[in-house]
């Protein structure tokens, strides 16, 4: 019997940002953030561990800042839908109403400097009522 843990896999967890909730706007921001010692050539892997209920389309986005020293360096958007591997996926749509949990790789960041990184990030959503986020996280791997 040969038992390998999930990071041999998929990386070594360095951060999580427990967001779960959707930025409206002023005065409804929701972010957390992580501040982290990293060195040229690393390589940030960002993966969603998502948990949701919506019913009809679903436009759904990380917003991530990354800082170096304070100093803004990178800002981009995640779609965590969008993932080029997943694990534990369970999707189940039945009258137009969807429940949706999965664990996805989205995207990379390599890092160009030793430095001290922030990195903070929110979830913004087109306005759908119906959406209910149980769980919203962006994990950092390395």
């Amino acid at each position: 019997l040969l038992l390998t843990g999930c990071s041999a896999l998929t990386g070594e967890e360095i951060g999580r940002l427990k967001i779960n909730k959707i930025s409206t706007g002023a005065g409804n921001i929701f972010e957390d953030k992580v501040t982290l010692e990293l060195k040229e050539g690393d390589e940030i892997n960002f993966w969603s561990d998502m948990d949701l209920e919506f019913e009809g389309a679903l436009n759904i986005r990380f917003r991530v800042l990354i800082s170096k020293n304070e100093n803004k360096i990178s800002e981009f958007k995640i779609d965590p839908t969008v993932k080029n591997i997943t694990i534990g996926e369970v999707k189940t749509t039945l009258m137009n109403k969807t429940k949706w949990s999965f664990t996805g790789k989205n995207s990379e960041f390599k890092i160009k400097e030793d430095a001290t990184y922030t990195i903070k990030a929110i979830l913004i959503s087109d306005k759908n009522p119906s959406l209910k986020v149980s769980k919203a996280e962006l994990v950092l791997k390395k």
